[in-house]
């Protein structure tokens, strides 16, 4: 599974919107939504603090791992 989609369905699972998470990162949710479709690379400091946020490694955000 690619990254994009587990920060979709992180999201999804934690009832979130894009506009949530994209406030969070302090970026418009625009920005957050080429993220999840990979249009935009996504620096690693917004990938550190979505793991810390969802609370998962991350191995698993990048799909290495399917343990959380």
């Amino acid at each position: 599974m690619k990254y994009s989609e587990r920060m979709r369905n992180l999201r999804e699972d934690n009832d979130l919107s894009q506009k949530r998470i994209a406030d969070m990162l302090g970026v418009a949710q625009t920005t957050y939504s080429q993220y999840e479709l990979e249009k935009r690379p996504m620096p690693i400091e917004y990938l550190i603090a979505l793991c810390k946020f969802y609370k998962v490694s991350s191995d698993y955000m990048l799909g290495l791992s399917d343990k959380k």
